[in-house]
């Protein structure tokens, strides 16, 4: 019965084609609407909240919610950890992950990147030089290339997913090892790939990104965490 309401609340989001951000009906108006109690209609919203696909604001009423992959995150943050805790290899099947859909859209990316966004991306390896001078460079920094990298493909849907990757691989590799990391080396990885893309060269690009993982990969794997 509860995921029955779910369902039809929904729908009702559907065929209303509200956006994020939208008022929904009532708690009132829905039980009328779907025929249900409050205490159904309110479980129904509470475990839609936990979705991330609606949003209740106590006093204001409910509205559409942001559809994040939030919950998506914290799905493959929980799974890695209790995995990692189980024995298994689950941070490095994370990073293949990561990798199989890096690799699989690099290739599309080598010589059409916009101009605009190859200065993002050359601003940011600046940042990143910087930052290696001093002794390491931020995750953040790291992050925000491989965002611009493939901004330009524009589908949403797409970055969203490689940001849940890249944010549930860094915050469980944080919790769980202690990888020791050359700033220099993630510095020189990072130009490669980003002249493979800008030189329009399919093949080398590839195979920079596949270094850049295979690099990552190895450290994970040193005796250092076994």
């Amino acid at each position: 019965m509860a995921g029955d309401i779910q369902e039809r609340i929904k729908r009702l989001i559907i065929d209303r084609r509200l956006p994020s951000g939208a008022p929904l009906p009532t708690e009132t108006e829905l039980m009328e609407l779907l025929g249900v109690s409050r205490n159904s209609v309110r479980e129904a919203l509470k475990a839609l909240q936990a979705m991330g696909i609606v949003e209740i604001r106590h006093g204001f009423g409910t509205y559409v919610g942001p559809m994040s992959m939030a919950p998506m995150i914290e799905g493959l943050i929980f799974r890695t950890v209790a995995g990692h805790y189980r024995g298994e290899d689950s941070l490095l099947q994370l990073l293949e992950l990561r990798e199989a859909v890096e690799t699989g859209l690099i290739a599309r990316l080598a010589g059409r990147i916009p101009a605009a966004d190859l200065q993002t991306l050359d601003a940011i390896t600046r940042q990143m030089e910087a930052e290696a001078a001093e002794g390491a460079v931020r995750a953040e920094t790291d992050r925000a290339f491989h965002a611009a990298l493939y901004g330009s493909l524009d589908n949403t849907l797409l970055s969203e997913v490689l940001e849940a990757f890249w944010d549930a691989f860094h915050r469980v590799r944080t919790d769980l090892v202690d990888v020791p990391t050359d700033p220099h080396v993630t510095l020189a990885q990072h130009r490669h790939i980003l002249e493979a893309v800008r030189s329009g060269d399919a093949l080398r690009a590839e195979e920079a990104i596949r270094d850049h993982f295979c690099n990552i990969r190895n450290r994970l794997r040193s005796p250092h965490h076994e």
